[in-house]
């Protein structure tokens, strides 16, 4: 969901600089506003006061249902991942005893290859491949994070065994809107049966960020390193190689906008060489990824039949549901790990 336009008018200047007054933080006129693009639809600016550079995210000036809370959760993330060696962006201070929630983070040095590919990542394939399982270390960092840090987050409880019944009781909501045939996906029961009989039996519980693919990564402007994790809204705590289904299930065809990167089969082996969790069921993984990206993209589609959404979105993001259940059935059947 790109932002093309930021309304910085969501933010009362004079009421921030009089919070970060009370913060200690460095005093004197907020200085370089300038609205920060990105993927989501909160709003986020950089600016600087007092010689010192910040990011500010709030939620937009008319905000969706929930909004100051997913930011709460996020500055609480952010917070109990700052000392630890997980790439994100630096917590400075959180405002979240009102409504609107913000918080002010420092600036990342690093770019999002989603965005394109600067100096010496485009010219250089070695670094390209490298960032591919610099994606996979981050991730394994992240995954060894005691998740005793974030006290009462989640319900790890049932966590895996929940999942197919609440996907497709997600895809059954879909047939209340008007006019929506109902979903026509190839693969659907055979995929979701296929998880029921594979379900892992066990699993050690960590900290999730819960949509990590290379959009949600930023990279150091002079190698392949991860710079920060970003975009915390869907952290919980559950089955981190959930997220490495995740990665999976997203990773690029051919390289995508990276070419060169490595494939699935290597990613897997590099987080495997970096963790201790049991990988025997990591085809489970993925394939969970490609049933729940597919069914989440199909309610766009559901939502255009009910003249909700754009056709053209709805009809682009269908097709690449169908994809996906395609890609779910090539790690059934272990031709892509």
């Amino acid at each position: 969901m790109t932002s093309t336009h930021i309304d910085v008018s969501a933010i009362d200047f004079a009421d921030l600089g009089a919070w970060m007054d009370a913060q200690g933080l460095p005093a004197g006129p907020i200085e370089g506003v300038a609205p920060v693009p990105g993927g989501t639809q909160n709003v986020m600016v950089r600016f600087e006061r007092g010689g010192v550079p910040y990011v500010l995210r709030r939620p937009p000036l008319h905000a969706r249902r929930g909004s100051d809370e997913v930011l709460r959760r996020e500055a609480r993330v952010l917070a109990a991942l700052r000392d630890t060696p997980v790439p994100v962006p630096r917590l400075v201070a959180a405002q979240t005893a009102r409504e609107p929630v913000f918080y002010l983070m420092v600036p990342v040095a690093g770019f999002n290859p989603s965005l394109g590919l600067p100096e010496p990542h485009a010219s250089d394939p070695a670094i390209r491949h490298r960032m591919g399982l610099e994606a996979a270390a981050a991730l394994a960092e992240l995954g060894r994070v005691d998740p005793g840090v974030l006290p009462g987050f989640g319900r790890p409880e049932g966590f895996l065994e929940r999942q197919v019944p609440r996907w497709l009781k997600e895809l059954d909501s879909y047939g209340e809107l008007d006019g929506y045939p109902g979903p026509d996906i190839p693969g659907l029961a055979e995929t979701a049966g296929w998880l029921t009989r594979h379900l892992p039996p066990a699993f050690t519980p960590g900290i999730m960020h819960g949509d990590y693919h290379f959009a949600n990564l930023m990279f150091a402007p002079d190698g392949p390193r991860v710079a920060a994790i970003v975009d915390w809204e869907m952290c919980t705590i559950g089955d981190p190689l959930v997220d490495l289904g995740w990665l999976l299930a997203t990773w690029p065809i051919n390289g995508g906008h990276v070419p060169g990167l490595p494939e699935p089969r290597e990613l897997i082996a590099y987080y495997a060489a970096l963790s201790e969790r049991d990988m025997s069921a990591v085809g489970w993984y993925a394939v969970m990824a490609c049933f729940k990206l597919g069914i989440v993209l199909e309610g766009t589609h559901a939502r255009a039949f009910a003249g909700k959404a754009p056709k053209d979105i709805g009809d682009a993001l269908h097709a690449t549901t169908l994809e996906l259940f395609k890609r779910a059935q090539e790690f059934m059947e272990g031709i892509l790990i």
